[in-house]
């Protein structure tokens, strides 16, 4: 909780830095997330099956010195996860949620009266607040709930960058996309599906509707 307090501050900060007597707006998101696992290491680069999650973003939308260039600095919920399956008949779904503090730099392209194309990329850093496995086989079902840094479970803190795109109508109403990419090594000191010198990262693709006030 310290480390979330410090980094919305730290975003409070770049907003006061960034957008000084500029006028911002705010604006919500939401939509579906298709999260996977990627390792590397120095033999093997694989990523996993992707899974389905959500993600609600809330964001503020400052101009910086023009009125096409903005940063927009959020707080989000974002689902992520793997799914993965293995030659046994056994499917394993991970599914983790986690608060994310995003801070993206965005160009608008004005389209006529209709609205503008945006474009957008800038890191993030996240903090897992829970997970849980979902075991499928012929017999049966079964979850189990874990705790980040516990027992060698999945590293609680992520470092990444986020890259947006959409399109925005003059009434607010927005279509976006993004992807997100992690590069810290999330991995645990005892995770059963990640040994050896591999890296393992968070990839999530996005997709949804939004709208900016």
């Amino acid at each position: 909780m310290k480390k979330l307090v410090l980094a919305i501050a730290m975003v409070s900060i770049s907003i006061g830095a960034f957008a000084q007597g500029q006028p911002m707006g705010f604006g919500l998101k939401a939509g579906v997330n298709f999260p996977k696992y990627h390792w590397s290491g120095s033999n093997n680069n694989y990523e996993t099956n992707a899974a389905t999650n959500f993600h609600v973003t809330a964001f503020l939308d400052a101009p910086i010195a023009t009125d096409w260039f903005y940063i927009q600095p959020g707080v989000s919920l974002q689902g992520k996860g793997a799914k993965f399956v293995d030659t046994d008949n056994l499917e394993v779904t991970q599914n983790t949620m986690w608060i994310e503090v995003p801070v993206n730099f965005v160009a608008k392209f004005p389209v006529q009266t209709a609205g503008s194309f945006f474009l957008g990329a800038g890191p993030y850093v996240a903090f897992g607040i829970s997970g849980k496995n979902r075991y499928d086989t012929n017999w049966g079902a079964e979850e189990r709930e874990f705790e980040f840094d516990q027992d060698g479970t999945i590293k609680g803190t992520d470092f990444g960058l986020n890259f947006i795109g959409g399109f925005q109508l003059n009434n607010g109403l927005m279509i976006h996309g993004g992807y997100g990419m992690g590069i810290t090594d999330i991995r645990g000191s005892n995770n059963n599906f990640f040994t050896g010198d591999e890296k393992l990262t968070n990839r999530v693709w996005t997709i949804g509707l939004g709208f900016a006030f």
